[in-house]
């Protein structure tokens, strides 16, 4: 089996690389590197069964070679983080719009290979009142244009639009996934994602700095629990033409995260809080409670994360002190 995984020098992408191999499989990587690094991945070049591409998915040449190729798609490729997506919102909807497209219809011009494509929790939107588990099936409710968070749910929900067009249409074995917060070693900071900038900050002794009041809730899922999840619902042909979450759906609030990994590293760090608008940009909008309804994957391969979030933070914890 060849696999081809689009940013597998990413955070998941590396360690669903590392997987594949792990079974025996054939690994190909192309990335960029924007926000993916050598780094994640520089432990595997070695091996015969892997090679990397540095490279655009929007490189049309490059990818009709790597598709016509493989037997199996993993587009983990996307512009992702809250920060990275306000910060470069021109760059984010061109590579998680047309980058899909791309990858899409390239593999369904080679022999309709398969494709699972990785979508977000950000596609179900805003709070509603009393919603704080969501389904697969759940309606979207989303904020102004004028607010350009909003446009990574709109580019992703695109994605599972096209992804679900070329099924229907062409019949193109597709799977997408949402992943709902996925944490564990190799995962940056930089891009806004929360875990690994308490715990870096935490161990450095800096300010831990909670935006908004700290009584917004998310959940957490343990990489290895995802990675587990991919690969299974890839060798399921009924999970073709579906959508599942991907998380865990047990939540904290974010004042409760700051306060454990505080105590977890022994950190002289103070907690602070800073306002949305001035963290991000003036109207910037969140949402109170997100977690993940896990009925329908675990229906469909038996699917219940193992890791608490207490061992996932031991071993982020170890990670970054390494």
């Amino acid at each position: 089996m060849k696999n081809l995984i689009t940013g597998g020098a990413g955070f998941i992408g590396s360690h669903l690389a590392e997987e594949l191999l792990r079974r025996d499989e054939d690994v190909v990587v192309i990335d960029n590197l924007s926000t993916g690094s050598i780094r994640n991945i520089k432990h595997l070049l070695r091996d015969r069964r892997f090679s990397f591409h540095k490279g655009t998915i929007m490189n049309e040449k490059l990818m009709k070679r790597l598709i016509r190729n493989c037997d199996m798609v993993y587009h983990m490729a996307a512009a992702v983080g809250v920060k990275y997506i306000i910060d470069n919102p021109l760059e984010s909807i061109h590579t998680n719009v047309k980058g899909t497209e791309t990858v899409l219809n390239l593999a369904s011009s080679f022999g309709r290979k398969k494709v699972l494509v990785a979508s977000t929790s950000e596609i179900y939107g805003k709070d509603r009142p009393g919603k704080r588990i969501f389904k697969e099936d759940d309606d979207r409710v989303l904020g102004p244009t004028t607010i350009s968070r909003w446009s990574y749910s709109c580019a992703k929900a695109m994605d599972e639009f096209l992804s679900l067009a070329y099924w229907r249409e062409k019949r193109l074995p597709v799977i997408i996934v949402r992943f709902f917060n996925t944490v564990g070693p190799r995962q940056s900071g930089m891009y806004g994602m929360v875990v690994p900038r308490f715990v870096k900050d935490a161990l450095l002794n800096r300010p831990i700095t909670i935006y908004g009041d700290g009584r917004q809730t998310r959940s957490f899922t343990y990489i290895s629990d995802a990675v587990s999840a991919i690969t299974g619902l890839a060798r399921t042909p009924k999970a073709v033409g579906e959508i599942f979450n991907i998380g865990n759906p047990h939540t904290i609030s974010i004042q409760a995260l700051a306060e454990k990994v505080k105590k977890l590293t022994g950190s002289r760090s103070p907690i602070v809080y800073i306002p949305y608008d001035k963290a991000y940009k003036k109207g910037f909008e969140d949402m109170r409670h997100r977690a993940p309804d896990i009925t329908k994957i675990n229906k469909f391969i038996g699917f219940r994360p193992e890791v608490d979030l207490d061992e996932m933070l031991v071993n982020i914890v170890e990670y970054f002190k390494e």
